[in-house]
């Protein structure tokens, strides 16, 4: 199985790392963020990997050539001429991603000890063509799935914004992970063009289409901002 992994943002909210360094280099306990996740996912078999790049994306490249790709395949996405944000950079992977088997996607500055293997099992099971690790966990906006974990709606906890797909009747409201099984056909389904969050066509597609939820108790911690490095250091080791 393949994982792309997303390492192009921006990350403001990490200033001023970020003011001069790619997120995904930003270090836990010594340990860059970047490395600790192609690590994570070593252990569980997974060795082919497609990292897209742009804000300092020279220094994502030279990181890996320096550390030999940590023993795996690497092909790189590169958005150098324009951030796309999640949806449009899975667009722009679809080269090396649409090749009839699933894969992952894990964003870059996501920590977590989630056990894969029951994850992957869970959407092979489903047999769907995307699948979203979510957690009941604070956050600002949740997911909203009914009792057979398909994906309804969202929720801006905030604001009390909603986007359903019909009337809600008690929907389960659950944090995503930032972590994705899907199945290339998804390249078929996306009618989005350019710069796009991939969560909006999850949205345009839980009208028609079968997303599910796969919920878990693992520990994660979006390691988006400064304070949050300090959280990770205390599970992360």
């Amino acid at each position: 199985m393949k994982a792309l992994i997303f390492a192009a943002g921006k990350g403001t909210r990490l200033k001023p790392f970020t003011d001069h360094h790619p997120k995904a280099l930003a270090v836990v306990n010594g340990v860059p963020l970047l490395e600790r996740n192609i690590k994570y996912l070593q252990r569980y078999g997974i060795n082919d990997f497609v990292i897209n790049v742009h804000h300092f994306g020279g220094q994502i490249v030279s990181f890996l050539k320096e550390n030999n790709n940590f023993g795996s395949k690497i092909e790189i996405s590169d958005e150098k001429d324009a951030l796309l944000e999640t949806g449009g950079g899975l667009v722009f992977a679809r080269q090396f991603l649409d090749h009839g088997e699933d894969f992952l996607i894990l964003n870059a500055d996501i920590l977590t000890d989630l056990d894969l293997n029951g994850f992957i099992e869970y959407h092979q099971t489903k047999n769907d063509f995307a699948t979203l690790a979510v957690s009941d966990r604070k956050s600002s906006r949740k997911l909203l799935f009914n009792s057979d974990m398909i994906l309804r709606g969202w929720l801006n906890v905030e604001s009390g914004e909603q986007r359903l797909a019909e009337f809600n009747k008690g929907f389960k409201p659950l944090a995503f992970s930032g972590i994705h099984c899907i199945n290339p056909m998804i390249f078929n389904k996306i009618k989005r063009k350019g710069k796009f969050s991939i969560m909006e066509q999850y949205l345009d597609l839980m009208h028609t289409e079968e997303i599910h939820g796969y919920e878990h108790q693992a520990n994660l911690i979006d390691v988006g901002k400064p304070e949050s490095v300090l959280a990770a250091e205390k599970i992360f080791k």
